[in-house]
């Protein structure tokens, strides 16, 4: 069955797949909340071919996920932004983050990628902690985000290998 087709159903779950139900989709939502805006770095952090990446933001342009703001009209280029519909899977990324930290096997020592602090009652954010009972809606926006200094490592050398691969490309083509 395609996608399209699910997304035709009647099942609210398979129709919400349709949209996000992939690990790529997840990923540059993962970058825009932390404030990864271009495509290129989008790219570089998230390891997907400049195809694939293009044809995953179109769709989730399409779907009204995220939107594109030009920030250079020479060479015209894009920032990419989550919508409010978009922002509403920040939960979803929250449990993932939980679910990711309870399960994927790190050791009882080993530092998160990064340490999130609810603004509003300064509670650290760990696997079993929930969002406060106000009414509204958990989104990264009421966080202060601090990345560990193996995640900081860990994206640099993904940018610089990124960034590396562009030039030996370049130079190749010349």
């Amino acid at each position: 069955m395609s996608w399209d087709a699910v997304s035709d159903t009647v099942c609210p779950i398979a129709r919400s797949l349709s949209v996000v139900g992939d690990r790529w989709t997840m990923l540059i939502l993962r970058e825009l909340v932390m404030g990864v805006r271009r495509f290129d770095e989008i790219q570089a952090q998230t390891g997907m071919s400049s195809n694939l990446l293009s044809v995953r933001l179109k769709r989730l342009e399409t779907d009204g996920v995220i939107e594109r703001r030009a920030y250079s009209e020479r060479p015209k280029r894009y920032e990419y932004y989550a919508t409010e519909k978009g922002k509403e899977l920040d939960p979803i990324l929250l449990l993932l983050r939980s679910w990711g930290t309870k399960w994927g096997g790190y050791a009882e020592d080993e530092d998160l990628a990064s340490e999130l602090v609810h603004k509003e009652t300064g509670e650290r954010v760990h696997p079993e902690w929930r969002p406060p009972a106000n009414g509204n809606p958990f989104s990264f926006d009421d966080v202060d985000a601090t990345l560990s200094p193996a995640f900081e490592a860990e994206r640099a050398a993904r940018r610089t290998a990124f960034q590396n691969g562009k030039r030996s490309v370049a130079r190749g083509a010349q």
